[in-house]
């Protein structure tokens, strides 16, 4: 009876990867039915975007991490080939088969210098230090052009055949051909390899076990080290062919739609069912493709795809069995940056207390000069800093305390900025009301969004919550696309609050800020110091403790989306009233970045929060160019090397020593600064009296 269980369960797995795809294809025909020409074109576009999917789920199968370097991985080596190409005058051969082995070097080199550091640290870390990555690869991508003298913005490259037909009112070429002749005959390489040699055996074997596999013989950091060069290698397949069709973006970024477009693919195939995430790539190519076909503009149609692609992310991780990993789980990671509190045996010291009211009063007095000691433009940039400082507050109770991992934030804040500056502009609304009202907003988005959070968690969670940012600032936030949304052009007047107190200067803006600022770390601080504090903690570190106590883990995981929704959709009011306009131009860059931030600055405490923000103006307002690429790249890279805790652990640290010290000399006990050592043992005669108690 078991047997035939098990061989009817293995049936229903074999035939079940063509649901998802299935599914998508048949919304496509409903809603959004194209040409067969642009059928075909999707189809090109799905096979380019199923090698980088392949690529994120190779390294996944091989290190449990979301790579967000994958894309970035083949821009190095296809920027390369293509100025080797279009200013060297390179054969195309030539430059290709220099790139593909640059691409396979490049892949190796970073597993070896950079993913390997991290082989034994937390999830969390992990895929943080692939943000890094993805940073310095871009960078050097962005500087690449330089190196002949290029200013050109964007390079199509031409294939050595000289090949041209028409297919249902759209135009093809060679470039086209190869695609769909080399792409499947890769895929099919890729396939045999992982199922029919040796080698594929040992990274099916790695991925089930890490530390098993090594006691067996098997070279896991080998496999490891392979499974990135290919991983590379398809991505710079993926990119060099899109190059010949539709050029490559060798001045910017590439577009995050392609590598969102993968990313979807990965997660409908469960990040492990390679036939699913290649049927699935098909089938959002075909879908993109119908989707701007039926619009009245290309950048109309690629937003609302980035919506689709949420909208499909969050149903297939709903839908899929709610099981526990401890792969998944990153909770064991993001109490990095939790700071010590001062021990009880120094805690009420007269010294201690005096120490701490007068950094008190001496950073009251800063706050007061700062706008008499700068001008307009450095007041408002402390302003913005204030600001954002309160959106990285949310992030430190979200997912520094409640353990919930979110890449999101920037959607929350978005909102708050769309609420209050609508509510002003029409209504003329009070800045106090205004604030308030688009928290609340801010609030019951995040709630809506903490509702899969219910299922979801880990490494699934950042991927919804990345999705649904994309998806919201591209689309549903666009004046573009909805007039409701306030027009760059609209001017957010700073009314007087209560009709009295004004603040159109930069100094009264300022001082709306920093008051703001006090206010948001009282309020998380007296929540980090009270029993939700203390449930959100233990939420982190141990889900099933905190249920087998009583306590609702639906309830505080929602608690927790909502005070965090708050604080990012209050700090987006603030920053609208700061610009006096609205704009999502530049902001689904800035997502990773805050995040990134977070953690450099210290996810775990309100000063992490301030060097985080710090962090990310100044690379901002100090750094010309690209150079921000370089800072938070090598920055959170090092960052995570030697502090895990962030820029506020050195802080932290050097406080503890001064406390350390202090107790020594007073001769006080404290074991939780005191080293063992240095506690007197009872059996030496040369020890001095004990300390005291």
């Amino acid at each position: 009876m078991k047997d035939e269980q098990t061989k009817s369960a293995h049936t229903t797995d074999i035939f079940s990867w063509w649901i998802p795809p299935a599914i998508l294809l048949a919304i496509q025909q409903i809603f959004w039915r194209t040409p067969y020409g642009a059928v075909l074109q999707g189809i090109i576009l799905g096979l380019l975007t199923s090698l980088v999917a392949i690529g994120i789920v190779l390294i996944y199968r091989s290190n449990r991490v979301l790579n967000f370097a994958q894309a970035e991985l083949g821009l190095l080596p296809t920027v390369l080939s293509v100025m080797l190409i279009v200013e060297s005058g390179f054969p195309y051969l030539a430059a290709f088969a220099i790139g593909l082995v640059g691409a396979a070097l490049l892949g190796v080199s970073s597993e070896f210098l950079v993913i390997r550091r991290f082989s034994r640290s937390p999830r969390l870390v992990l895929t943080v230090a692939t943000l890094g990555l993805a940073q310095v690869l871009v960078l050097w991508a962005l500087l690449m052009p330089e190196w002949w003298g290029s200013g050109v913005t964007s390079q199509r490259i031409d294939s050595p055949l000289s090949i041209q037909f028409d297919f249902d009112k759209f135009r093809f070429n060679d470039n086209h051909i190869i695609v769909i002749i080399a792409v499947p005959l890769v895929l099919l390489a890729v396939g045999a390899i992982l199922h029919r040699t040796r080698l594929g055996t040992g990274i099916r074997a790695v991925a089930e076990d890490f530390d098993r596999s090594g006691m067996l013989g098997i070279p896991v950091f080998r496999l490891q080290s392979f499974v990135w060069g290919l991983a590379s290698v398809l991505a710079f397949l993926a990119l060099f062919l899109r190059s010949s069709i539709f050029g490559l973006p060798v001045g910017g970024q590439l577009g995050v739609l392609f590598f969102l477009r993968a990313l979807t693919a990965a997660v409908v195939g469960k990040l492990t069912d390679l036939k699913t995430v290649m049927a699935t790539s098909l089938v959002l190519g075909i879908l993109q493709q119908g989707i701007v076909w039926n619009t009245d503009s290309p950048m109309r149609g690629t937003a609302l795809m980035a919506a689709m692609c949420a909208a499909v992310i969050l149903l297939a991780l709903v839908a899929r069995p709610q099981t526990y990993s401890r792969f998944a789980n990153l909770s064991e990671a993001i109490s990095m940056g939790e700071i010590r509190p001062i021990p009880p045996e120094l805690r009420n010291r007269l010294e201690v207390q005096a120490t701490k009211y007068f950094l008190g009063v001496i950073s009251l007095v800063l706050l007061t000069a700062i706008p008499y000691w700068f001008g307009t433009v450095n007041i408002l940039r402390f302003s913005a800093l204030f600001i954002f400082t309160i959106l990285l507050l949310s992030l430190v109770v979200l997912t520094g305390w409640a353990g919930q991992i979110s890449l999101g934030q920037m959607a929350f804040f978005a909102v708050g900025a769309v609420t209050a500056g609508k509510m002003i502009i029409e209504w003329n609304l009070d800045l106090i009301p205004a604030i308030l009202l688009s928290g609340i907003v801010g609030m019951g988005l995040a709630l809506v969004v903490g509702l899969p959070a219910l299922r979801i968690r880990g490494l699934y969670l950042a991927v919804t919550t990345l999705a649904f940012e994309l998806a919201m600032l591209n689309y549903f936030l666009n004046r573009r696309f909805f007039d409701w949304v306030p027009s760059p052009s609209d001017r957010v007047l700073r009314l007087p609050i209560f009709g009295h107190i004004g603040y159109s200067s930069s100094r009264g803006v300022y001082f709306v800020s920093a008051v703001a600022l006090i206010v948001a770390v009282a309020a998380v601080r007296g929540l980090r110091n009270s029993r939700t504090g203390r449930v959100l903690l233990a939420l982190r570190d141990n889900e099933q403790g905190v249920s087998a106590y009583g306590v609702s883990v639906v309830r505080a995981k929602l608690m927790a989306f909502g005070i965090a929704g708050f604080l990012a959709g209050c700090s987006g009011a603030l920053f609208v009233v700061h610009q006096q306009s609205y704009s999502v131009t530049g902001r689904g860059q800035l997502s990773i970045r805050v995040f990134i931030s977070a953690i450099i600055g210290g996810i775990g405490s309100a000063l992490g929060a301030f060097l985080g923000s710090l962090f990310l103006w100044g690379t901002i307002w100090w750094l010309r160019g690209n150079w921000f690429f370089f800072a938070t790249g090598f920055g959170i890279l090092t960052i995570l090397l030697i502090a895990p805790g962030g820029l506020s652990s050195f802080l932290y640290r050097f406080r503890d020593w001064i406390l350390r010290q202090f107790a020594i000399r007073k001769n006080i006990n404290v074991p939780s600064l005191i080293a063992d050592d240095q506690i007197p043992d009872a059996n030496r005669k040369d020890d001095k009296e004990p300390y005291e108690v």
